[in-house]
């Protein structure tokens, strides 16, 4: 635990983020959604009527900032937690400051940092201080709270959702941040500017940190970064990604869209927007056979066939040579015609079988690999297909009797399905003028 605003006078020996951090919501960069004025979380502030409440967004988006800047604006005493360090003592260490504060007149304002790595009991613990008023809890989260908090403590407090900076944000702070003693002789070039607010991505610490070491490796009383410079400062850097959690998900799922919504481009720019971030190019591989599976299906067989190959290479080649036969399926995928009709009759099948009895297999469906077996029927009267033309029996029946005629999978109307879809029209027609009815009656 510590005093988050101590830390506010420790001058130039700080880092550049910690130095320029606002104290104040007029100073206070981007998130105008919520603290602009006439916003209700600034009104409730301005009331001093501060209530518990979640913090959920990208790193970098000025959430601990804004909890000491509401703390400081009600004159509240502010106690900071980190989940990964903490436990339910430091949980308990801290109610009893707070208790002994509110005995005092002063209130309390709890704030954890990546406030979903706590598991449930320690998020219970919370619950009756946050009910009772002992503290104000603010939360902080990348994670979306709805997966990752438990409902009592979602109920007791206010999510707020916070965005990654405008660029005109970052450029705003950029500028602020130059306007520092110790920067005020550094010449940033515009490109290299332009470089460094891209790469910022968002997110301000990102900008700032790399800022700073873009200072330190210039040279000379008036230190000058230009392009090259920037360059080397940005070469490992990587973007915001964080596997596992909601930005992973959220690119995923839009290559994915991309692909079924057959825009090659787009699909194109979230798989390099993944790999920039990190991911591993196999995930997107294999997400890539699930998607030729799922959303080309028989409209085009050759889409698997792709798909795996270039699963293949990645495994065998690495990068970027898997990378690129990666990039290769995709576009193959996004402008392959599209058809869901395998994957919805997979799961109208399954579906299917939960909910209905378990019908016995038909005996002419049975395998008699015994005499007794035979005796008993079991294959009696099956007609082997590759004996009769178009390897076709007319009229013969698969399915139980009682599920004759049953349908799962419908073709679609484009790519090679309309083919198939007439293959199926043609068998079904023979089936109906077929004599063959040696079932019909059971029916």
């Amino acid at each position: 635990m510590s005093d988050l605003f101590a830390d506010q006078a420790r001058g130039d020996a700080q880092p550049l983020a910690a130095r320029l951090r606002p104290l104040s919501l007029d100073d206070y960069v981007g998130q105008s959604h919520l603290i602009a004025p006439g916003k209700p979380l600034r009104q409730a502030v301005e009331r001093g009527q501060l209530h518990s409440m979640i913090l959920w967004g990208p790193p970098g988006t000025g959430k601990t900032t804004l909890a000491l800047i509401l703390a400081g604006a009600v004159d509240a005493e502010f106690i900071t937690l980190s989940a990964v360090l903490s436990g339910v003592k430091d949980i308990r260490a801290a109610v009893e400051q707070a208790k002994a504060r509110l005995g005092q007149g002063r209130r309390t304002v709890l704030f954890v940092d990546e406030v979903h790595r706590f598991n449930k009991a320690q998020q219970d613990a919370f619950l009756p201080h946050v009910e009772d008023g002992t503290v104000i809890f603010i939360g902080a989260t990348t994670e979306n709270p709805s997966f990752e908090l438990n409902n009592a403590l979602l109920s007791r407090a206010r999510v707020y959702r916070l965005r990654s900076l405008e660029r005109q944000d970052l450029s705003g702070l950029l500028d602020r941040a130059l306007r520092q003693p110790d920067l005020t002789a550094m010449v940033l070039e515009a490109d290299a500017r332009d470089l460094l607010l891209d790469y910022a991505d968002g997110d301000a610490r990102r900008l700032l940190n790399m800022l700073e070491v873009a200072l330190d490796l210039a040279d000379g009383d008036q230190p000058r970064v230009d392009r090259p410079l920037m360059q080397e400062v940005l070469r490992d850097a990587v973007r915001r990604f964080d596997k596992g959690g909601d930005l992973f998900y959220d690119q995923i799922s839009a290559l994915h869209k991309s692909v079924r919504g057959s825009d090659p481009d787009a699909a194109l720019y979230w798989f390099a927007r993944m790999l920039d971030g990190g991911c591993d190019p196999l995930y997107v591989a294999r997400r890539v056979v699930r998607m030729a599976s799922e959303d080309i299906g028989n409209a085009d067989p050759r889409a698997l066939t792709l798909a795996l190959n270039a699963w293949e290479v990645q495994e065998r080649l690495g990068s970027p040579e898997g990378e690129l036969t990666i990039a290769q399926a995709i576009v193959f995928l996004a402008v392959a015609p599209k058809s869901n009709a395998v994957y919805d009759a997979y799961n109208t099948a399954r579906r299917f079988v939960a909910e209905h009895p378990s019908n016995e297999v038909p005996l002419h469906l049975r395998n008699a690999p015994t005499k007794l077996m035979k005796a008993e029927g079991y294959g009696a009267e099956y007609h082997y297909a590759h004996d009769y033309p178009d390897a076709f029996v007319d009229g013969e029946n698969y399915f139980p009797p009682t599920l004759r005629d049953t349908r799962f999978y419908q073709p679609v109307e484009r790519g090679l399905e309309i083919r198939i879809a007439e293959k199926l029209r043609q068998l079904r027609r023979r089936n109906r003028d077929s004599q063959w009815q040696r079932y019909g009656d059971e029916q």
